[in-house]
């Protein structure tokens, strides 16, 4: 009698523990689950180094240059190699690098890596990097095309037509190239401002959910001007210099422009050390 009330007593502490144990296990793994969504859903913050390309053979000769490539000349090689340089003595590397998908943005992504001590890491390129389309006016000379943009605005040079559109230039040239161009394949500026930034954006987002960190992004001059206009309020229109440094933080799902066509990394490695 005693045995079958021991034996009950047993069964009833078993059942007792194994519940616990379950219990204890559901909560174990609801945490776990909870420290892992949490740890998904923090991020670092993420600086992008958006460089123009170095100069190329097109930029010499004064033509138009958009989805045409032409390679980095001697100088635009140089260029290149002196901003890594300079990137090198101020001690930053780079946890990720991109480039458009067109040579001379891609060519100037490798050397300046080089100079980096970087060569290994691996550059990811990206059509959504790309300089505008120009459509049938790839390949023209700016000077003989000038007058003819000017005087579609109302303008008779292309000097008061520059400095009627001031910082919005860039985007109103875009605008024309796609109104003139008979081709109907030039790309207007609301087009390539949200390519560029919805690009940006995910790249930053990406890198930030791996550790966050510096990343190389090189695009294009009229593309990144196109963008800062809408991007930044500290953001003047004036040309970009070739391997000019366009400094951006993403922080808190924000994209943040520090500074604009920062020419003193490449300045920097002109120098010797």
């Amino acid at each position: 009698m005693k045995s079958r009330r021991y034996g009950k007593k047993l069964s009833i502490f078993v059942a007792i523990v194994l519940m616990f144990g379950l219990l204890s296990g559901c909560n174990s793994n609801e945490q776990q689950g909870k420290s892992e969504s949490e740890q998904a859903q923090k991020t670092e913050d993420v600086t992008i180094y958006l460089t123009r390309h170095g100069e190329t053979m097109f930029n010499i000769m004064n033509k138009v240059q958009g989805w045409s490539d032409t390679p980095l000349t001697e100088e635009g090689e140089k260029v290149a190699a002196d901003l890594g340089k300079g990137l090198a003595q101020e001690k930053i590397t780079f946890s990720a690098a991109y480039s458009s998908d067109l040579k001379r943005a891609f060519d100037t992504a490798t050397i300046v890596l080089a100079n980096t001590d970087q060569k290994k890491l691996e550059i990811q390129q990206n059509k959504q990097l790309r300089e505008p389309n120009y459509g049938g006016y790839e390949g023209e000379f700016i000077d003989k095309i000038t007058p003819e943009l000017a005087a579609h605005n109302g303008f008779e040079t292309g000097k008061e037509f520059q400095a009627s559109a001031g910082k919005m230039y860039w985007n109103k040239l875009a605008d024309t190239y796609q109104a003139m161009d008979t081709y109907k394949l030039a790309e207007n500026a609301e087009s390539v401002e949200k390519r560029m930034e919805a690009e940006l954006l995910a790249i930053a987002k990406e890198q930030s959910q791996k550790g966050g960190g510096n990343v190389l992004v090189v695009s294009h001059g009229m593309a990144i001007n196109i963008m800062l206009s809408k991007l930044s309020s500290e953001y003047e229109g004036k040309p970009l210099k070739n391997a000019s440094v366009t400094k951006i933080v993403y922080k808190d799902g924000q994209l943040n422009v520090l500074s604009i066509g920062d020419v003193s990394y490449f300045e920097k490695g002109q120098k010797k050390e």
